[in-house]
């Protein structure tokens, strides 16, 4: 079994849906990512908080091996973000966005990190996600997510980011943006030729595609009766699809296959509650049983014309 390394932000959120209401609950792309990653391998964060920020939230992640030395304690508040859904869980107003020590976040790699086998470089400046990689020493599969800000704000500094990545993970929207074209996929192509060997089109409530050269995999979304809250759904799909990976060290398109299913299963129990509550304590057999599901839902006998 491989390790894996998260760099991201941790977060604690305000969360306002039509299913209810929290504040200050554990948020970020490396908190989801990693619960999620957690029951898969070996996982190691790296991140930042203030002297504000409940450590004993994090015990459940020790109690699963997972590294938190990573992340620092600087003199200050905590990165707080505060959002509120409508009807259409599809879309949201972000209410506030106090970034306080996550500002300055400049991320360093513990020395025992930097043999990290696996590494996700979660939604942050890119020219930072470049610096990190640059102090991995030799990684099997780097892995990558960015956002519209980013593809705006700062595209050269993306693109040579994207060059030296297996994996790029961003949605539909993110996709066109990055490559200027006005069709998903002609735009796919387009991403895969800026450097990454795969690219993961996350399109929520429609599933995910796998696009490589040799073609492309659809995987549906786990149907569930309701989403209370769909914030962090993204990166515990990446945390399970990297886990899944780092585990099984198997970098073929049929394990990336599977570990994209796993990712799903993974998302699934996240939008069923708020923060990364829903993901906190599932077994085995609940991932797996969702996971068995989802090859139902895709499975078909062959035939033929008649």
């Amino acid at each position: 079994m491989a390790n894996l390394v998260v760099v991201g932000s941790i977060c604690l959120d305000s969360v306002d849906t039509p299913y209810g209401k929290v504040e200050d609950v554990l948020g970020g792309s490396s908190l989801y990512f990693s619960t999620a990653a957690s029951y898969f391998a070996p996982i190691r964060i790296v991140g930042v908080v203030g002297t504000d920020f409940p450590q004993s939230e994090l015990d459940f992640l020790k109690n699963r091996k997972a590294d938190v030395s990573g992340i620092d304690v600087l003199p200050g508040k905590t990165f707080r973000y505060g959002c509120k859904y409508h009807e259409n869980m599809n879309i949201r107003d972000s209410l506030f966005t106090d970034l306080n020590v996550f500002a300055d976040f400049d991320p360093k790699l513990p020395a025992d990190y930097q043999d990290s086998d696996y590494v996700f470089l979660a939604n942050i400046q890119p020219d930072l996600q470049l610096n990190v990689l640059n102090q991995v020493k030799a990684p099997k599969f780097v892995a990558m997510d960015t956002m519209n800000f980013w593809i705006s704000g700062m595209l050269p500094e993306l693109k040579e980011t994207l060059k030296h990545v297996d994996l790029l993970v961003i949605n539909d929207q993110e996709v066109l943006e990055l490559s200027g074209e006005t069709h998903l996929e002609e735009g796919a192509k387009a991403v895969l030729n800026m450097g990454p060997k795969a690219l993961i089109i996350k399109k929520g409530q429609y599933g995910a595609t796998l696009y490589t050269e040799n073609g492309y995999f659809w995987a549906p979304p786990f149907p569930v009766s309701l989403v209370k809250d769909p914030t962090g759904a993204g990166d515990a799909f990446a945390g399970g699809f990297m886990g899944y990976l780092a585990m099984t060290d198997d970098l073929s398109e049929a394990n990336m296959r599977r570990a994209i299913l796993f990712g799903t299963a993974l998302a699934s129990f996240t939008i069923e509650d708020f923060s990364v509550y829903p993901i906190k304590a599932l077994t085995a057999s609940q991932i797996n049983a969702r996971f068995n599901k989802l090859l139902d839902i895709i499975h078909c006998e062959a035939g033929k014309m008649l």
